[in-house]
C-alpha cells in the first residue's frame, strides 16, 4: 500500500485547519451533533488492515463535534482562543517530535523553556529568582507548587516527605477560601493531604476570602501550614486582598500558594496590574498559558520561588539519564513528567509575538468587553448581573423579579436557548445556591462587535424565554 508524502499529508491537514478557523466566527458557537451522535460516528469494529485518507475522515467524523473554543463568541469557560502563531509553533513541536525531559534529548527546548520562563516572570511582575515548571494546566501546576509547598512545611518541621512519605508526618494545617476552584481541591487530594481535610475559610459575596475569618483561623494553626489564596475567581473574576492575608500567613510560618488561572495575567495589564497587588509576597503561583497567553493546549505553569523546594519535590533521577549542565536547568526538574511536550516552543512564540504591549491591550480589551456586556446586560429589565465586573467574568441571572425557584428554571431556559440559537455560548454554573449563567471574555478573537453582537443575543434569547413563559 502506497503511503501519501509527508509534505502530502501535511499540507491536507493544514488546509482542513485553515479553513475550520477561517470558517469559525460565521457558524454557531457551539457543537453541531452531541456526543452520542458523534460516538456513532466514529464506533467500528477494529480495522484489520491499515488505509489511505485517514485524515480525511478523521476531519468529517470530528468536525461537527467540535465546540467553537477558537471563535470570537465562545464564553462558556474560561478557555483561550488558540492563536494561530502558538498554533503553528505547537505543529512544528509534533513535527519534531522531541521528547524534552532534559538539555541533553533537545537542547533547543530546554533553551526555549528557559527564556520563556524569564519572559513569564517579567510579564507577571513575579520574583526573578522563581523556578517554573512547564506542565499541562493550572490543574497539574497547582499540583507541582502544592507538591513543593508540602515537602518545605514538612522540611522546616524536621521530615523529609520526598523520602518518607506522609506516614507518621507532622500534620499540615490547610487553610483555604470556600470559593477556591475545585482543582485545587483536587491537588491537595493528590498529594494525599485530602479535599475535605481543610480549613474552609468564609468568603464575602464576590468569593474573597474575607481577612477577619483568616485572621481568626490563622490563629488557632500550630504545627506546619499552607494558605491557599485566588487570583481570579473563576465565576466573579475577584481577587483575594494579598496585602493583608499575606503578612498574617508569614506570621504563623505559612506557605502562601495562589492559584491564578487566569487572574494572574492581570498583571501584566497596567489597567488591571492593582487587581493583584501584593500577590509577588507569595511563595508560589499557579497559571495558564491556554487562557490569556492564547497558547494552544496543553499549557500551564508552576512558578515557585525556591528553586530548591520546587527541585526537591519534582527531580526525577535514574542511572541513564545524563547529568544536567551545572547552574542550569533541566526541564524535568520542575515537572512530575519525564516523557514530556515542548511547551516552551508555543510560550516563546505567543510572548515573541504579541510583546508585553499586545498582551498587555488584549487583557485590557477583553476586561473593557466584559464591561460593557454587563452594562448592556443591566439595562434589561429581568436580567441581573451578580458581580462587580473587576475583570473579565460575568455573572448573571434571569427572572430577577421572580421567586428564587422561578428564576432557577427561567435562567436555565434561557441557558438552553442561548446555546441552541448558537450566536455565542455561554455556560451555566450554581453560585450561592442558586442557577447562574456564566460568561467569560478570553478569546484573542473577541473584541467590541463581537461583545455587542453576543449581548444583544442573550437579550433576545432571555425575551423569547419570557414570552414563552408568559412572564411568570
Amino acid at each position: 500500500m502506497k503511503q501519501d508524502s509527508v509534505d502530502d499529508l501535511f499540507q491536507r491537514a493544514a488546509k482542513h485547519a485553515a479553513r475550520f478557523r477561517d470558517n469559525i466566527a460565521a457558524g454557531p458557537q457551539r457543537p453541531r451533533i452531541s456526543y452520542q451522535a458523534s460516538l456513532d460516528e466514529f464506533r467500528e469494529p477494529l480495522p484489520e488492515r491499515g488505509g489511505l485518507g485517514v485524515i480525511e475522515e478523521l476531519v468529517a467524523k470530528a468536525e461537527p463535534g467540535l465546540h467553537a473554543m477558537t471563535g470570537p463568541r465562545f464564553f462558556g469557560w474560561v478557555i483561550g482562543g488558540s492563536h494561530p502563531v502558538g498554533v503553528a509553533a505547537d505543529w512544528l513541536t509534533s513535527a519534531w517530535g522531541q521528547n524534552t525531559g532534559n538539555h541533553h534529548a533537545t537542547p533547543a527546548a530546554a533553551a526555549a523553556e528557559a527564556v520563556a520562563g524569564n519572559w513569564l516572570l517579567d510579564l507577571l511582575d513575579l520574583p526573578r529568582e522563581s523556578s517554573i515548571g512547564f506542565v499541562t494546566g493550572a490543574t497539574v501546576a497547582n499540583f507541582v507548587c502544592l507538591a513543593a509547598a508540602r515537602g518545605d512545611v514538612l522540611r522546616k518541621a524536621g521530615w523529609d516527605v520526598e523520602a518518607q512519605g506522609l506516614f507518621g508526618a507532622p500534620p499540615i494545617t490547610v487553610l483555604i477560601g470556600d470559593e477556591a476552584h475545585a482543582t485545587v481541591f483536587s491537588a491537595l487530594q493528590f498529594l494525599g493531604l485530602g479535599h475535605d481535610r481543610v480549613v474552609r475559610v468564609k468568603t464575602d459575596d464576590a468569593g474573597r476570602i474575607l481577612v477577619s475569618d483568616f485572621t481568626e483561623a490563622a490563629g488557632k494553626v500550630s504545627g506546619p501550614c499552607i494558605a491557599i489564596l485566588q487570583a481570579g475567581q473563576i465565576n466573579t473574576g475577584a481577587f483575594d486582598d494579598f496585602d493583608r492575608i499575606i503578612p498574617i500567613a508569614r506570621d504563623i510560618g505559612a506557605w502562601v500558594h495562589v492559584d491564578g488561572a487566569f487572574g494572574l495575567w492581570a498583571r501584566a495589564c497596567p489597567q488591571r496590574s492593582g487587581l493583584a497587588k501584593g500577590v509577588d509576597g507569595a511563595d508560589s503561583w499557579a497559571t495558564d498559558g491556554h487562557k490569556w497567553l492564547q497558547t494552544p493546549y496543553d499549557c500551564g505553569y508552576a512558578i515557585v520561588r525556591s528553586e530548591e523546594a520546587h527541585r526537591r519535590a519534582m527531580t526525577i533521577a535514574a542511572s541513564y539519564l545524563p547529568p544536567s549542565y551545572e547552574g542550569e536547568r533541566d526541564p524535568s526538574h520542575f515537572v512530575p513528567e519525564l516523557s514530556r511536550r515542548a511547551r516552551g516552543f508555543a510560550t516563546w512564540a505567543m510572548i515573541k509575538h504579541l510583546g508585553r504591549d499586545g498582551i498587555a491591550a488584549m487583557v485590557a480589551r477583553h476586561c473593557r468587553v466584559a464591561h460593557a456586556m454587563a452594562e448592556k446586560l443591566r439595562s434589561e429589565e429581568g436580567i441581573a448581573v451578580l458581580n462587580d465586573v473587576v475583570l473579565n467574568q460575568i455573572l448573571v441571572r434571569f427572572g430577577a423579579k421572580h421567586p428564587d425557584d422561578a428564576a432557577d428554571r427561567l435562567t436555565q431556559r434561557t441557558i438552553e436557548r442561548i446555546q441552541a440559537d448558537g450566536v455565542c455560548f455561554c455556560g451555566g454554573a450554581i453560585w450561592r445556591g442558586r442557577k447562574v449563567m456564566r460568561v467569560s471574555v478570553i478569546s484573542w478573537l473577541t473584541d467590541d462587535l463581537a461583545g455587542n453582537a453576543a449581548a444583544d443575543a442573550i437579550i433576545a434569547a432571555w425575551r423569547a424565554v419570557l414570552r414563552e413563559s408568559d412572564g411568570c
